[in-house]
């Protein structure tokens, strides 16, 4: 079909054009809606020129009214899930009582038809956005579900066959015009004028095709018959190979694809990729090159790249109540985990930042299956801590606790920029979030590996942060760094240890506290040497000097408390020798003389 027989099509105007296409895909082999494609969605245009958008909406229509069609396809939605889904500053409510995931939350509307008012719940005002969960069974209990949502609601008919022949051919085609447009972008600087940084010229890109997202939403917000659509095309192999791989056709519409996949082959070589220890070099979440196989892969990598777009962010998200989109979602998220940090540190406000990758990644590992199926198959866990790890790597100085002449310990430089605005924020947060699963934490203690990896990093945070003693002039501003040791202390260590401690609650876990403990110890005595404190006492000139940041004694004395309250162990058969235990009791007494002399006013 010609381009000139697109141009007859379109004067019969869009509701008899509509018409005409409708029979044409329910025939079963459509043979007029590709080349209407062309010219409609034809890259040169800008992607929200609104009489495009509106041929799309009358198109998907089938001959109907869109308002019609919208209408018609919502009283086929089953209501199974809520997922409406939020941005940050927005109230929404937590039941104890009903919510399996800690990180459980629904809509205000959710919650008052659910009747949770009885229940033990908070009020809360979103810091990152959310989605709500009303109706998932594998977040929440399904007795708090609303009267809208799960098998409370009166189940609809089934739809006409033909109803969405159209939404299911054209969807393909609008998400990669969309693909298309990131693509002409990640070169930001020159396709963006006016950006001064790599951020303003991703903001200035997305906001170019904020009406054409919007679109893309209303086509999600008529329920589950178009989400499925949509989810088909974005998760289907070989829909992504026909559409996107060579050879293209010798066309002018062949030929720019050909730059396309230039475009986007260059944007895949120039990002960033993790170098983890040569022992993991093999898990395909590590790879130095990203691969993508569905128009979901390059989707995902194009929210990481352009730092993820908050309308981006929430199309993803709202797509959530298909599970099958929900897996492939996952596991994509994952194989991309390992450059978060990356992204971070590049980006010009990493606090928004931060706030929408957990927006998006509190979604998915809420799910204690799905997170356990993840751990299993794609190593998340291994990823999650290697990608901690490498990023505190990067700023880390040579201690100056005790003699710093006779100390070859490696800290996190508190003065960081990576500190200073909380740049690990989200990796922390969603690694206590998959240690919430019991049967998570459990597969995280019984691997060596990765209790090597974990005690990597926190001996990074043991004795960070050092202060000296003033006794001359009184210093009026504490340093930022003082806040930023604690904060990461609390987040990145405690916050995991306590998560992990709730669930070794019984006799039959005392082998795996006994292996924390083993590996605190062990971590402990390296530490000691490292810093080369020998003797239980210290000279005049290390008393002038603190640090008030000891992860390791903390996991060593709270494992060992459990063991020995809930577990059965006897506390002689893991303790040190006296010797040694005489030199570990000396920093945490340090530390609570500090703390009295403080409150004393006499420090």
């Amino acid at each position: 079909m010609s381009n000139s027989t697109a141009q007859v099509l379109m004067k019969k105007g869009k509701r008899g054009a509509a018409a005409y296409i409708h029979a044409d895909c329910a025939s079963g082999s459509p043979q007029h809606l590709g080349p209407l494609l062309d010219v409609l969605l034809n890259p040169s245009k800008a992607i929200d020129e609104w009489e495009t958008m509106d041929w799309c909406r009358w198109l998907i229509a089938g001959g109907r009214t869109p308002d019609e069609f919208a209408t018609i396809v919502r009283s086929y939605d089953k209501h199974d899930k809520c997922g409406l889904v939020w941005i940050p500053r927005v109230v929404a409510y937590r039941c104890r009582t009903c919510g399996i995931s800690p990180c459980m939350s629904i809509c205000r509307e959710c919650f008052h038809r659910g009747d949770h008012s009885t229940h033990d719940f908070n009020m809360f005002l979103s810091q990152a956005g959310g989605a709500c969960d009303c109706g998932d069974k594998s977040v929440m209990k399904e007795d708090g579900f609303c009267s809208n949502h799960g098998n409370k609601c009166p189940r609809p008919g089934t739809a006409p066959a033909e109803l969405m022949c159209v939404a299911e051919a054209m969807m393909p085609r609008l998400i990669l015009r969309l693909l298309q447009h990131f693509r002409e972008n990640s070169d930001n600087f020159s396709a963006s004028p006016g950006a001064q940084s790599k951020s303003d010229g991703y903001r200035i890109a997305v906001n170019d095709c904020e009406f054409y997202v919007q679109m893309l939403m209303e086509f999600n917000n008529m329920g589950d018959l178009m989400r499925s659509a949509m989810t088909k095309a974005l998760i289907n192999p070989q829909m992504y190979r026909n559409l996107v791989e060579p050879p293209f056709p010798e066309t002018e519409y062949g030929c720019y694809m050909a730059e396309s996949n230039k475009m986007y082959e260059q944007a895949l070589d120039n990002f960033p990729a993790p170098e983890p220890p040569d022992e993991y070099r093999h898990l395909p979440a590590l790879a130095p090159r990203l691969q993508h196989n569905t128009l979901l892969d390059e989707f995902i990598f194009w929210t990481f790249k352009y730092e993820f777009p908050q309308n981006i962010v929430c199309f993803l998200l709202n797509m959530l109540p298909d599970q099958d989109y929900k897996e492939h979602l996952t596991r994509t998220f994952v194989m991309h985990y390992a450059r978060i940090p990356l992204v971070l540190e590049a980006a010009a406000d990493p606090d928004t930042l931060s706030n929408r990758v957990v927006h998006m990644s509190v979604q998915l590992f809420s799910n204690e299956a799905l997170a356990l199926r993840c751990v299993q198959q794609l190593h998340l866990l291994h990823v999650m801590v290697l990608s901690l790890r490498l990023m505190m790597g990067k700023i880390l100085v040579q201690n100056t606790l005790h003699d710093p002449e006779q100390n070859f310990h490696y800290v996190i430089d508190c003065t960081q920029r990576v500190m200073k605005e909380h740049c690990y924020w989200p990796l922390v947060s969603d690694f206590n979030n998959v240690l919430s699963h019991k049967s998570v934490a459990l597969l995280f203690l019984q691997d060596d590996a990765l209790i090597d990896m974990w005690f990597e990093f926190l001996s990074m945070l043991q004795g960070m942060n050092v202060n000296v003693r003033e006794t001359g002039g009184h210093i009026e501003f504490e340093p930022s760094s003082y806040y930023a040791a604690f904060s990461c202390e609390l987040e990145a260590a405690a916050y995991p240890m306590w998560s992990v401690l709730s669930h070794l609650t019984e006799p039959a876990h005392a082998a795996l506290a006994r292996r924390i403990v083993a590996a605190a110890l062990t971590y402990l005595q390296e530490w000691l040497d490292a810093v080369h404190f020998t003797a239980p006492h210290m000279e005049r000139t290390e008393v002038m000097q603190a640090s008030f940041h000891f992860p390791l004694h903390r996991y060593l004395g709270a494992f060992l408390c459990a063991a020995v309250r809930c577990m059965g162990v006897r506390a002689a058969d893991v303790l040190p020798p006296p010797d040694l235990l005489a030199l570990l009791a000396v920093h945490p007494l340090r530390v609570q003389v500090r703390t009295s002399t403080f409150y004393t006013s006499k420090f």
